[in-house]
C-alpha cells in the first residue's frame, strides 16, 4: 500500500511536469519551436543514453534506495524553478538543466521501480499488484492533465501558476520518497555476477538486426517515435499561439486524449483477431498519423473539442500497435535473450524521440508550426513501409519461431 500510494503521487506528479514545463517556457520565456524542441528533447535524452547502463546498476544495487534518491533528486530539481523565479534569476538555460536532470532521475526511478515489486509481495500476487499500479498510471493520464491545468490556473495562471505547480510537485515527490523510506520489508540479497557488458550489447544488436521481423518492427517503431517527437515538439505552441488556449483548456484536451489509450488497450487483441496481426500493425500506424494530421483543422473553430477528439482517436491506435508488436517480439524471442533484445530495441526506439523533438524544433522555426504538425504526422506513418516486407505483412497471428 505504501508503494502504491507513493507511485500514485509520482504518476500524477509526472503529468504536472508534462503540462507545466512547456507552459512555463512559453509564458515566461516566450520560446519558439527551436527552444521548445530542445527543452522537451533534453527531458527524454537520458532514456536512450543511460537506460541500458541504469538497468545493469539496478541489478547490482538495491532498488528502494535508488527510488528514494531519485525522488529526492527530482524534488530538489523541481524546487529550483519557483526559487529561481522568486529571486528573478531563473533563465531558459537553467530550465534546460532542470529538464535534463529530471530525465536522469526519472530513468533511475523507472528502471528500479520495474524490478522492486517482487521484493514486496509473493509471486502469485504479482498480477494483482501490477494491475493496481497500471490502473494508477492510467488514472493519472486521465485526470492528471486537467487537474494540473486547473491547479496552474488556480495558482495564478501563466508563468506564475506553472512555477507554483513545480513547487507543489516537489512536495509530492518529497511525500513519495517518505512513503518509500517507511517500507520496512527487506529486499532479497543480491548475488553479484560479473558480465561482459560490451559483449552482451553486441549480442543484443545481433539478435535484433539479424532477424527480419525484429528488424522491421524496430525500424517501424523508431520512425513512429521520431515522427511523434517532431509533432509534439510544436503541438503546445500550436495550442497556445495558434489557438490561444488557456493552460486549463490544454490540460482538458490531454485528459480527453488519454481516453484513447484506454480504449485502444481494451480492443488491441480483438483488432488483431479481425484484421490479422500484420495488417493490424500496418493499419494502426497509418490511422494514428491520419488523425494527427487533422489537428491543424482546429484553427477554423471549435478548437478544444476538435483537438481533443482528434488526439483521442489517434491515441486509440497507439496501444493497438504497441501491444501487438511487443507481444510479437516477445513470442519470437527465446527467454534467455529477452532482456538483451528488449534493451537493444528500447535504446533504438526511445532514442528516436529526443531526436524527433530537436528536428521538430528546427522544422518549426523554418517552416512554421502548422506545417511541422503535418510533417510530423506524415513521418509517423512512414515506418509502415517496413511492415510490408515478408514475413510481417503475411502474419495472421503471433508465430512460434526463434529469433536466431
Amino acid at each position: 500500500m505504501r508503494l502504491w500510494s507513493s507511485q500514485t503521487i509520482e504518476a500524477v506528479g509526472g503529468e504536472f511536469t508534462n503540462l507545466a514545463m512547456p507552459a512555463l517556457a512559453k509564458f515566461l520565456f516566450n520560446v519558439g519551436p527551436m527552444e521548445m524542441g530542445i527543452l522537451l528533447g533534453l527531458q527524454m535524452l537520458p532514456v536512450p543514453v543511460l537506460g541500458m547502463f541504469v538497468g545493469v546498476w539496478a541489478d547490482r544495487w538495491r532498488r528502494r534506495p535508488i527510488m528514494i534518491t531519485a525522488n529526492f533528486g527530482r524534488m530538489f530539481t523541481l524546487a529550483w524553478v519557483p526559487i529561481g523565479l522568486a529571486f528573478h534569476i531563473l533563465s531558459l538555460d537553467q530550465l534546460y538543466v532542470v529538464a535534463f536532470l529530471l530525465g536522469i532521475f526519472t530513468v533511475f526511478f523507472d528502471v528500479a521501480n520495474q524490478s522492486y515489486l517482487p521484493s514486496l509481495i509473493e509471486r502469485e500476487n504479482l498480477i494483482e499488484g501490477n494491475s493496481k499500479l497500471q490502473t494508477t498510471q492510467s488514472g493519472a493520464q486521465l485526470v492528471g492533465p486537467s487537474l494540473a491545468g486547473y491547479l496552474i490556473e488556480l495558482l495564478g495562471g501563466g508563468a506564475i501558476g506553472a512555477a507554483k505547480a513545480f513547487a507543489a510537485e516537489a512536495c509530492g515527490f518529497f511525500c513519495s520518497a517518505l512513503l518509500l523510506f517507511s517500507i520496512s520489508t527487506p529486499e532479497a540479497p543480491f548475488h553479484s555476477i560479473e558480465h561482459n557488458f560490451a559483449r552482451e550489447l553486441k549480442e543484443g544488436a545481433r539478435i535484433v538486426f539479424n532477424n527480419h521481423v525484429l528488424r522491421s518492427i524496430t525500424a517501424c517503431t523508431a520512425i513512429l517515435n521520431f515522427g511523434s517527437g517532431v509533432y509534439f515538439a510544436v503541438v503546445y505552441l500550436f495550442m497556445y499561439d495558434q489557438l490561444n488556449l488557456s493552460i486549463s483548456n490544454v490540460g482538458i484536451i490531454f485528459s480527453v486524449a488519454a481516453v484513447g489509450f484506454l480504449l485502444g488497450a481494451l480492443i488491441a487483441s480483438r483488432v488483431a483477431d479481425i484484421l490479422g496481426l500484420g495488417l493490424a500493425l500496418a493499419v494502426s500506424i497509418i490511422v494514428q498519423g491520419a488523425w494527427l494530421a487533422l489537428v491543424p483543422l482546429a484553427v477554423y473553430g471549435a478548437a478544444v473539442p476538435l483537438v481533443a477528439i482528434f488526439l483521442m482517436l489517434s491515441n486509440v491506435w497507439i496501444p493497438i500497435y504497441n501491444i501487438n508488436q511487443v507481444s510479437l517480439r516477445q513470442a519470437i524471442t527465446p527467454d534467455e535473450i529477452q532482456g538483451r533484445m528488449n534493451a537493444t530495441v528500447r535504446v533504438i526506439i526511445r532514442g528516436a524521440i529526443p531526436i524527433g523533438y530537436f528536428v521538430g524544433g528546427i522544422l518549426g522555426t523554418q517552416f512554421g508550426i502548422i506545417s511541422t504538425l503535418v510533417i510530423g504526422a506524415v513521418i509517423s506513418t512512414a515506418g509502415v513501409a517496413f511492415l510490408f516486407f515478408r514475413p510481417v505483412r503475411t502474419l495472421g497471428r503471433i508465430p512460434r519461431i526463434s529469433a536466431h
